[in-house]
């Protein structure tokens, strides 16, 4: 298991590399084009890609920090005290103008109209990226413990904010229930945040179970890949903030 980066190591990591030369920043998360998904994939307007089986359909959206804070304003808008928990909210580390990514999310959405009954494992979804790097998403215990190293104690603020982001992630992940004919869901699916190497990388949910027998036990499953890549831009500050300069 990888360890998740906390807000004092990223300052530091950013205090010490702005010292030197340009630095990388990671663009918006995009979907490659349909062409180069696999069958049966769609790739929306709004950056879905849509996995459709007659009346089934399985979606993937990638998801901004911008578009978390706008989702959670309320969280997000306390500095190092945001308790947004799948973005930094207004936090930047001393001396900087850009926030950086807390971790990689999307938006995983069922919805089912052919099946008796579906259910999409969000503890078994892989991302793979152009360089073999290998991620597991981050399910309830793993994001629990790395909130619960930002306790502090067990009483006060600090808990309070801990509480809130803890809240905040049983509502909004993706639970993987049973989801019946007729019935959609939704929630936020969560992996580690990308080296600035990464370029394109796939999303796999390995675990889709599509029929059942009597006892509730999958007999048809099957695995949905989706593609998506991104633009790394070199500067001395994001790519936004330097077009807004010029």
């Amino acid at each position: 298991m990888r360890t998740l980066r906390t807000h004092g190591l990223v300052a530091v990591a950013f205090v010490i590399v702005a010292a030197g030369c340009a630095r990388q920043f990671p663009g918006p998360v995009r979907p490659r084009n349909e062409a180069q998904q696999a069958e049966g994939m769609t790739v929306l307007d709004d950056g879905t890609i849509s996995y459709i089986l007659e009346r089934l359909e399985i979606s993937l959206r990638p998801m901004t920090d911008a578009e978390l804070n706008r989702l959670f304003p309320q969280n997000s808008n306390s500095g190092a005290e945001s308790t947004n928990p799948y973005t930094y909210g207004n936090w930047t580390p001393l001396g900087e103008s850009y926030t950086p990514q807390r971790f990689t999310v999307f938006q995983l959405r069922t919805k089912n109209y052919e099946f008796p009954k579906v259910r999409v494992n969000p503890d078994r979804a892989v991302l793979r990226t152009q360089n073999r790097r290998t991620y597991e998403s981050l399910d309830k215990l793993r994001l629990g413990e790395y909130y619960r190293s930002h306790a502090q104690a067990w009483a006060g603020n600090a808990f309070r904010r801990y509480r809130a982001a803890e809240e905040t992630l049983r509502r909004t992940t993706y639970r993987g229930d049973m989801i019946f004919s007729g019935q959609e869901d939704e929630g936020f699916l969560v992996f580690e945040p990308l080296p600035t190497d990464v370029t394109s990388f796939t999303v796999t949910l390995e675990d889709v179970s599509l029929r059942f027998n009597y006892a509730d036990e999958p007999v048809e499953t099957t695995q949905l890949t989706y593609e998506f890549e991104r633009d790394i831009f070199s500067g001395y500050q994001p790519l936004e903030e330097a077009l807004a300069t010029q």
